[in-house]
């Protein structure tokens, strides 16, 4: 009893540390200079664990890494569930049939790309699959789910969240400045079903969408938020192939194949269905959405904090130039659907 006691308080600690990080990220996300930069608290968060990881980690109880493991895996997957009172289904019908189908065909697309390019790269699968996933879907947020459903290192997480930070960042900047020398010549609508199907990071999307006026913003947002909930259908796929491909490797010719259902996907979904009643006060939902960045602070910092430079070292360069070439491909297709596929259509 005792023993148990002592685990639960180490435990305990290791969570009380990540909370300490997470309230400094938060503070650090309210600068001025940061939030130029459209830093969301997240990654300040998972920048400030990898500060840790390779300055105090060695200094601190190895007993309270449960406690940091805790918030990486299931303070985790609450903060992906409580992300659904971001969203409704009505956000969906507002921007029609085109967008749905240039985000689906993007995301699908890139996933696929991603996939194919880090094989002929030759370089870890867990890594392609996490940065392929947030490039093509919402960034940091999908790649934390898509490492809930594989269970890959922390380390390869970090790398992937990295790359999608580095080209999402880029993006904030390089679009209002194309957008409004006219080298994109695309309409506010469609400038805004471009933005939001291509940018990866929310808070990237708002930072690029404000530069550009109202309509491109309004537009943007909504188009980005549609991809966010395609993270559950993309999940489900993932746990099967995933379970199909441990199936293969097993030794019993019959063995079959058993499909980890990412159910916090599934409740991510259902909020979104409760959300969309509207049923809750308005303050309500701004509460729970600052605790819900909270919680997946606290989630992107314990990341951060099992990531050192040596691991950086052994992922090696290849994890950022698969990220380059899908970034080239989501804005040249993202372009070209935009520009062609959305008047067809509407």
């Amino acid at each position: 009893m005792i023993r148990l006691s002592e685990q639960r308080s180490s435990m305990l600690h290791g969570v009380l540390l990540m909370a300490l990080f997470s309230c400094a990220a938060f503070y650090i996300g309210g600068m001025d200079f940061v939030k130029s930069l459209s830093f969301s608290p997240m990654i300040v968060g998972i920048i400030l664990g990898m500060l840790y990881a390779n300055s105090l980690r060695n200094n601190l109880p190895e007993t309270w890494v449960p406690g940091i493991q805790f918030c990486s895996k299931r303070i985790l997957r609450i903060g992906i569930i409580l992300y659904g009172f971001r969203l409704t289904f009505q956000d969906v019908t507002a921007v029609g049939v085109p967008a749905i189908l240039v985000d689906a065909i993007m995301v699908v697309t890139t996933i696929c790309l991603g996939i194919g390019l880090g094989k002929l790269l030759r370089m870890d699968r867990g890594i392609a699959l996490l940065a392929s996933v947030g490039s093509a879907i919402c960034g940091a947020a999908a790649i934390l789910g898509a490492e809930s459903t594989i269970k890959t290192k922390p380390y390869k997480t970090a790398v992937a969240v990295a790359t999608v930070v580095i080209f999402g960042t880029l993006s904030m900047f390089v679009y209002p400045l194309a957008y409004r020398s006219g080298l994109l010549d695309l309409t506010p609508g469609q400038m805004g079903i471009f933005t939001g199907s291509t940018v990866h990071e929310v808070a990237h999307v708002v930072g690029a969408g404000n530069a550009m006026g109202k309509v491109v913003s309004d537009s943007a947002i909504i188009v980005k938020m549609i991809r966010v909930m395609m993270l559950v259908p993309v999940l489900f796929a993932i746990g099967y192939l995933v379970a199909r491909a441990a199936a293969k490797g097993g030794n019993g010719a019959t063995e079959r194949a058993k499909v980890s259902v990412p159910w916090f996907a599934v409740m991510f979904l259902v909020v979104i269905g409760f959300n969309s009643f509207n049923l809750l006060p308005a303050g309500l939902v701004d509460f729970l959405n600052t605790l819900d960045t909270f919680l997946l602070t606290m989630a992107m910092t314990a990341l951060g904090a099992e990531t050192s430079i040596d691991k950086f070292k052994r992922a090696g360069a290849k994890p950022f130039v698969l990220a380059l070439l899908l970034y080239a491909w989501l804005v040249g297709g993202g372009y070209l659907l935009a520009k062609y596929f959305v008047p067809a259509i509407a």
